[in-house]
């Protein structure tokens, strides 16, 4: 098993060390030749989902990515990721890949000052530990989407065929669960 990881900006070398250290192959998406590679899936991270909305435009990455997607690559959003796979955005006029039938609303936790940490239980898994800096949560979901987790009473994991989200950095704790839960998912997916 091959994951790509998109590493255009934010915390994907987080992701790349949980992978690694899972014993999972990967790989990075920085330029569009780099889709010629075959990979299983596909690790969106954290970061500033505009910029990564716009790279991913000008480097010519949006459609394959978003074809790739829409045909079953199984991908995993966390926080930006989360609102590029979103096909709504309840405080901002624009989405970007828009393959996941949820409503999110960005920075929804404040600014830096508002970030936090906590535990909470995530379907399947049990309880974890989730970061959250800048967060968004999810604010709807469509009948085809699962909620996983909820902190507070606001939506902050979900599963939708096989994309997974998260407000929260999974990669940012020494906790595997979610990554594993993401690599079973393809796994699974393979069978």
């Amino acid at each position: 098993m091959r994951i790509a990881v998109l590493a255009l900006q934010g915390a994907f070398i987080e992701h790349e060390q949980a992978l690694a250290r899972l014993g999972v192959e990967m790989l990075e998406i920085r330029r569009l030749q780099d889709m010629k590679a075959s990979f299983d899936g596909l690790i969106i991270p954290g970061g500033e989902s505009t910029v990564q909305g716009k790279l991913l435009r000008e480097l010519g990455l949006h459609q394959p990515l978003r074809q790739h997607i829409a045909a079953g690559l199984p991908v995993f959003g966390t926080c930006a990721g989360l609102l590029l796979l979103a096909g709504r955005i309840e405080n901002d006029t624009r989405v970007h890949l828009a393959t996941m039938d949820i409503t999110a609303v960005r920075n929804a936790y404040g600014r830096q000052l508002g970030s936090f940490y906590t535990e909470a239980d995530f379907r399947g898994i049990g309880k974890i530990p989730m970061t959250f800096i800048r967060a968004p949560y999810i604010a709807a979901v469509g009948a085809a989407v699962q909620t996983l987790a909820e902190v507070n009473g606001r939506i902050v994991a979900a599963r939708q065929g096989m994309q997974l989200v998260t407000a929260f950095h999974p990669e940012l704790n020494d906790d595997l669960s979610v990554h594993r839960y993401f690599v079973e998912m393809i796994a699974g997916a393979a069978v």
